[in-house]
C-alpha cells in the first residue's frame, strides 16, 4: 500500500498480534549500533544466549537500530547479518522492529568503522552512535545515499514475516551530547530542521517501496512537568504522529504522566507502541507501568535488556547530577550479564501478564476523581481488574 494505512487497517493488523511486550536490544558486548552490526563484532553467541533469557522471561518482540555506515561500506555483509539476526530472534519467538535512522549521537562523535571506543566509566550510553550521523542529516548532498540505503533495506525485507514494522527514524532532531557523566550539551539547532524534512522524505521513500509492514516514527519530546500536560507539541512530533500507520512514542516519566500520555494518544484511533520507556529513578517503573500498558493494550518496548557496555543501568547526566544515591537503582535494563534479573519481581510480573494476556482491543483509559478529590486512573473494565487481581497483581492508582 503506497499510502498511509487507514485506522481500520492498522487496528485489524494489531488485533492479530495479541499483546506485544518487548525491549530495545543491544547485546551486552556491544557499545553502540555500529559495534553490533560490523562483521568483526557481530556476536551471534551472545545474541542467542541473551534472547533466550528474554524469551524465558515472557518477552515476544524487540526493537533494534541499523547503521547506515555499515551498509555504506559492507552492504552485502550487513544484509546477511540482519537476516541471521532475524533468524535467531524468530527462533526464540520474537518479532523484530527495524529502525533505519537515529539522531541519538550522544557520544558527540560521527559514526566511524573499526574498533569502537570503550565505554567511559560512569557515563550513560557514552559511545552512542547516530545513523546516518548528524553531519549527513544536515548535509543535503548526502541524502541521495541515505535514500538508497533506506530503499535497499526495506526492499530486502518488505515481505519478511519476521519483521513486525518499520521505525523509520529514532528521535529525529535529538541534539543531545553527553559531555560528561553529569553534563549535557547540544548539537547545532539546524539538525531539527533537516531531520524534519528528511523524516517526511523517508515516509515517502518507504511507502513507494510498498512494504507489507506498517510504518512509524516516534513522538519523543515531553515538556517539563511545570510546563503543562499537553504532550508532543513540537512540529517534528506532530508530523511523526500524523504520518505514522501506528502511533509510537517515548516516555521516560512517572506513572501519572504516562497515563495522561496514553489517554492523549488514544484519540488518534490507531495502535499505540511505547517504543522507549523504563526510567526507574524518575518513577518509570515496571511494577506500575507494565500493568498500565497491558490494560490499555499499548505495546511496550523498554530500553535495554542486559547490563553491558552501553552502561544504561546508569542514569542520564541530569539524574546523576541531582541524585546523590543514583546507584541504588538501575535506570534501564533488566538482566545481569549472567542472566540473573535485576529484580525477580519485575520478571514475575511480566510472566503473569503474558499468561493472562488476551487478544482483542485495548481498554480506553480515562481519568476521574478519587474520593479525596485527586485524579485517578480508570481502566474502563472491572472484569480486567478481577483478572489481574486473580494473578496477584496490583495496579497503582495515580
Amino acid at each position: 500500500m503506497k499510502e498511509q494505512w487507514s485506522k481500520a487497517k492498522a487496528q485489524a493488523w494489531y488485533q492479530q498480534k495479541g499483546w506485544l511486550c518487548g525491549f530495545n536490544y543491544l547485546p551486552s558486548t556491544a557499545v553502540n549500533w555500529t559495534d553490533i552490526w560490523q562483521k568483526e563484532t557481530f556476536d551471534v553467541d551472545t545474541i542467542d544466549r541473551e534472547l533466550g533469557w528474554a524469551a524465558d522471561a515472557g518477552y515476544n518482540t524487540l526493537r533494534i537500530n541499523l547503521p547506515f555506515i555499515v551498509w555504506e561500506n559492507d552492504r552485502d555483509g550487513l544484509m546477511a547479518r540482519i537476516d541471521r539476526f532475524l533468524t535467531i530472534a524468530d527462533h526464540h519467538g520474537f518479532s523484530t522492529m527495524l529502525t533505519l535512522m537515529d539522531d541519538c549521537g550522544f557520544s558527540g562523535d560521527e559514526p566511524y568503522l573499526g574498533p569502537q571506543k570503550p565505554p567511559v566509566p560512569g557515563k550513560h550510553n557514552s559511545q552512542a552512535a547516530a545513523s546516518p550521523g548528524r553531519e549527513k542529516v544536515c548535509n543535503r548532498d548526502c541524502w541521495p545515499d541515505i535514500e538508497r540505503y533506506i530503499r535497499d533495506v526495506v526492499r530486502q525485507f518488505r515481505d519478511d514475516k519476521r519483521v513486525l514494522l518499520w521505525d523509520l527514524y529514532n528521535e529525529p532532531g535529538n541534539r543531545g551530547i553527553f559531555a560528561t557523566g553529569t553534563e549535557e550539551v547540544l548539537y547545532d539547532e539546524k539538525l531539527e530542521t533537516c531531520a524534519h524534512e528528511l523524516m517526511k522524505l523517508a515516509f515517502r521513500w518507504v511507502r513507494e517501496e510498498d512494504p507489507a509492514q506498517p510504518l512509524t516514527v516516534c513522538a519523543w519530546r515531553l515538556p517539563a512537568e511545570e510546563e503543562g500536560e499537553t504532550f508532543y507539541q513540537h512540529p517534528l512530533d506532530q508530523t511523526a504522529l500524523a504520518l505514522s500507520d501506528v502511533v509510537s512514542y517515548h516516555a521516560y516519566t512517572n506513572t501519572g504522566r504516562m497515563t495522561a500520555i496514553i489517554q492523549q494518544l488514544q484519540a488518534f484511533g490507531r495502535p499505540i507502541f511505547c517504543t522507549e520507556w523504563l526510567a526507574r529513578h524518575v518513577g518509570g517503573t515496571i511494577e506500575e507501568q507494565l500493568p498500565l500498558m497491558y490494560m490499555a493494550k499499548v505495546a511496550p518496548y523498554q530500553w535495554g535488556l542486559v547490563r553491558g557496555k552501553t552502561q544504561t543501568w546508569l542514569p542520564w547526566p541530569v539524574v546523576m547530577k541531582t541524585s546523590t544515591d543514583y546507584c541504588r537503582l538501575w535506570f534501564h535494563d533488566v538482566f545481569e550479564e549472567n542472566g540473573i534479573p535485576f529484580s525477580r519481581a519485575e520478571i514475575t510480573l511480566l510472566q503473569k501478564l503474558r499468561k493472562i494476556a488476551p487478544k482483542g482491543a485495548g481498554l480506553i483509559i480515562t481519568t476521574r476523581r478519587s474520593p479525596a478529590g485527586q485524579p485517578g486512573t480508570h481502566y474502563g473494565n472491572d472484569n480486567e481488574k478481577y483478572r489481574l487481581a486473580s494473578c496477584g497483581l496490583i495496579l497503582a492508582m495515580v
